[in-house]
């Protein structure tokens, strides 16, 4: 019997089970893919699903196979610059292939000593009070005590959990390849000038190695069913939309995506619960998805293995979606915005033109970026200082850097009064006694995902949080 089966191995399973394995939970990956994606989508991780992986020590072997990027001109492609000084030891966007951080991501969890078994699809599942009997496509039967739905928007888990997955049902259709052009370089360059002018759903820019990524609005909405596109289909679509077909040959992959956006009604049922694409659907616009789900997972994981380690206060495992289904709210709220900005209509041109007036403000700009970047958000403990519900950025400490303390997934104390302790949660808290930290209030606790749990000075009111967040003290 295994403590948690995931359905699916993607960038959110992945990191799930890794988060898992920090605490000594039993895992088991099922991918139902035997073979991971072969196709090189490039993805952009942003600032916070930057700053968690250097939190668990992983940025740099993620850095090594990425390209930085500044970390502007994201709201609906609005071409601003990143604002100054923001809040973060990490204020850039990293642009990877997707196979290669599947990969890590997989390799991280591996290394932990969580199982993946490929070709394994989860066709249904029976819950009880003691644990979750898991269905194969094949017949076999697996048994756990908690079973995840990482299996992404047409997610098992979720239809036979039987939760609602209300909203919209995409309204237009994109193309997305990547291919090689046959005319010189700078005539791209001056047909998609001109195009982007009036047309902000389509590009045509370098993605390397003589290859060209090609983005053009389909002629209309294809359903699910609909099989991938031919280089014809984009051939087409470009004759239609610029006047030529830049002579696009030898594609390395080809896809479509709508514009749907759909929120799970409930993201925990009994034993079962759902994490990334399988809780939550959107345009792409922003890059947002991708990090969404990575940012479930490190919310996720330490309260699950809490609960199965035995040591999780009552209400711990359902402040996963008192947490994260907000910030999806939000994401999907932001990206509709987005979408209708990059209408060609003239009302929704208008009000483009009046908002990019507007990010020329600072503040504008900030607060669009922190929307983006995921550094803006605020987890609701009760009342206390702004800074409460938030995550810590990677600030300098007497050890080196606070991020380099939180690689086990671990609570953290930081006391810059050197006078408290931890005492009987120094099994899932880790304590660090440092007046020169740089930081303005005088202690912190930090849960394991990097978000402040308690602000203050005095023990008892500590103790009140370590209970609130890690239970009874042991012993």
């Amino acid at each position: 019997m295994f403590d948690v089966i995931i359905a699916g191995c993607g960038p959110t399973g992945a990191v799930l089970a890794a988060e898992l394995r920090l605490h000594g939970v039993r895992v088991l990956v099922l991918e139902k893919e035997t073979e991971p994606v072969s196709f090189v989508r490039i993805v952009g991780l942003h600032v916070r699903s930057i700053e968690l992986m250097a939190m668990r020590g992983l940025l740099e072997r993620i850095l090594e196979r990425g390209r930085r990027r500044p970390a502007g001109g994201f709201f609906a492609a609005i071409d601003k610059p990143a604002p100054e000084g923001l809040d973060s030891a990490h204020a850039y966007l990293l642009g990877i292939p997707q196979p290669v951080l599947v990969h890590l991501l997989e390799e991280h969890a591996v290394e932990l000593g969580a199982r993946v078994r490929r070709g394994c699809a989860v066709a249904d599942f029976e819950q009880d009070d003691d644990g979750v009997t898991v269905e194969l496509a094949d017949g076999e039967r697996l048994r756990a005590r908690y079973l995840v739905g990482c299996d992404g928007a047409r997610s098992t888990a979720r239809k036979r959990l039987g939760v609602g997955f209300p909203g919209e049902p995409s309204r237009t259709e994109t193309l997305m390849g990547e291919m090689e052009v046959g005319v010189p370089p700078e005539e791209v360059a001056a047909k998609v000038t001109a195009l982007r002018e009036t047309d902000r759903r389509f590009s045509l820019g370098p993605a390397g190695a003589g290859v060209y990524r090609v983005v053009v609005p389909a002629a209309g909405v294809s359903g699910r069913a609909a099989p991938p596109p031919t280089l014809e289909d984009f051939r087409q679509r470009l004759r239609t939309v610029a006047g030529t077909d830049f002579g696009v040959h030898s594609p390395r992959w080809m896809s479509r995506f709508g514009d749907a956006t759909r929120l799970a009604e409930r993201y925990r049922v009994g034993r079962v619960l759902l994490a990334g694409d399988a809780a939550h659907i959107h345009p792409p616009i922003g890059g947002q998805g991708l990090n969404l789900g990575v940012q479930d997972a490190f919310n996720l994981g330490w309260k699950l293995a809490a609960q199965v380690r035995g040591w999780a206060p009552e209400p711990l495992l359902d402040t996963y979606q008192a947490e994260r289904r907000p910030v999806a709210e939000d994401v999907l709220d932001n990206t509709r915005a987005q979408t209708e900005l990059l209408s060609t209509e003239p009302g929704p041109r208008a009000v483009r033109r009046l908002l990019a007036e507007l990010m020329d403000f600072d503040e504008v700009n900030r607060y669009l970026i922190g929307k983006i970047t995921a550094i803006d958000v605020r987890y609701d403990f009760g009342a206390g200082p702004d800074l409460l519900g938030r995550r810590l950025r990677d600030i300098d400490v007497r050890q080196g850097r606070l991020y380099g303390l939180l690689h086990r997934g671990r609570g953290l104390l930081l006391d810059r009064t050197e006078r408290l302790t931890v005492g009987g949660w120094s099994d899932r808290v880790d304590h660090l006694a440092d007046p020169t930290a740089v930081l303005d209030v005088p202690c912190v606790l930090l849960r394991p995902d990097g978000h402040v749990a308690w602000i203050g000075d005095d023990q008892q009111d500590l103790d009140d949080h370590l209970s609130r967040w890690f239970g009874r003290p042991a012993g």
